[in-house]
């Protein structure tokens, strides 16, 4: 879904996504046929993890009945979802009932003040904790996470709060650096708080333990507390790039097939989804996409050569 009821400004800042800005047309989108079709030819190619985001995944009417027909694919083993929460609470039963592994909530502050001010002045923090509260209780199989992007001079002071408040409930935060998606949200470096200072600040709080991986390119590095109150991870793209473990792709809403959460460009899928192209060309014209990827943005970054190129937008394409 390209659409989101938030406003956060490292995302789809209100100055840009106002009243008059022009989303897509409900026939530009994939409909659940072509996303179904595409995922079971992914699949077919060995895909096994299918997540759903945004924008704001909850905003597409019946959404439950897609993630019903994602779950009946062979070889999908792990379903999951991103929401900013505010409508999980009316939903997580009916998206648990119908397949939904995990969800996964963003959530960047427990301060009501600066969680109004971080959503865009759109979001209740109370709907959201509802949410979470919501999601926990119907008991999805692989549990809840949270994903909070944290900011130096915004949010950074409120992170060992929330570690505090979600400490031995059994859900995971995620603490993201901050990071120069899409062309709006006037990224600076001087922002981002590298990962290694958060757990620092942690493990003086509450000791930690480094874990492995749970698979080969998992993309938080997790740590556990050493008083076994659960786990928290944190992705550092910016301080320590990993786009040679990469995995993902991503599909916008229109149907565009983006190998890098930082592309220029994807690849037009929704055209042969609706030209009569057979399954053997979708997917050949996907595996050539897979195999012919060489995105490693945040390692240039890292070295000074990326430059300023035209990104494609978060809320189009996920986190």
């Amino acid at each position: 879904m390209d659409r989101c009821n938030f406003r956060c400004p490292y995302c789809m800042p209100e100055s840009t996504y106002g009243e008059h800005f022009t989303f897509l047309r409900n026939d530009q989108r994939l409909s659940f046929d072509e996303i179904e079709r595409l995922c079971r030819i992914a699949a077919e190619l060995g895909v096994s993890k299918l997540r759903l985001t945004g924008g704001e995944p909850l905003l597409r009417p019946k959404l439950a009945e897609l993630v019903a027909r994602l779950r009946r694919i062979d070889g999908i083993t792990d379903l999951a979802m991103t929401t900013n929460g505010v409508l999980l609470a009316r939903q997580a039963a009916a998206l648990r009932d119908a397949g939904l592994d995990r969800v996964t909530v963003s959530l960047d502050t427990l301060d009501p003040a600066l969680f109004h001010r971080m959503s865009g002045g759109r979001g209740a923090l109370n709907d959201v904790l509802a949410g979470i509260d919501a999601a926990q209780a119907v008991g999805f199989p692989q549990g809840v996470k949270l994903n909070t992007v944290v900011q130096r001079g915004v949010n950074e002071h409120s992170v060992i709060d929330l570690i505090e408040r979600f400490r031995g409930t059994g859900i995971i935060p995620r603490l993201i650096e901050y990071m120069d998606v899409g062309n709006r949200n006037d990224w600076n470096a001087a922002a981002v708080v590298p990962s290694s200072e958060l757990i620092a600040a942690i493990d003086a709080r509450w000791p930690l333990q480094a874990l492995p991986p749970k698979y080969p390119g998992e993309v938080a590095t997790r740590f556990r507390f050493r008083d076994g109150a659960g786990e928290i991870g944190v992705i550092s793209s910016i301080s320590e790039p990993f786009c040679g473990a990469c995995s993902r792709a991503r599909l916008s809403s229109e149907g565009a097939l983006y190998t890098c959460l930082f592309a220029t460009q994807g690849t037009d899928f929704r055209t042969p989804l609706r030209d009569g192209s057979t399954d053997e060309a979708l997917r050949d014209r996907l595996r050539q996409v897979w195999l012919r990827r060489a995105d490693r943005y945040s390692e240039e970054r890292a070295e000074r050569r990326a430059g300023e190129r035209r990104k494609i937008e978060m809320h189009y394409i996920g986190g």
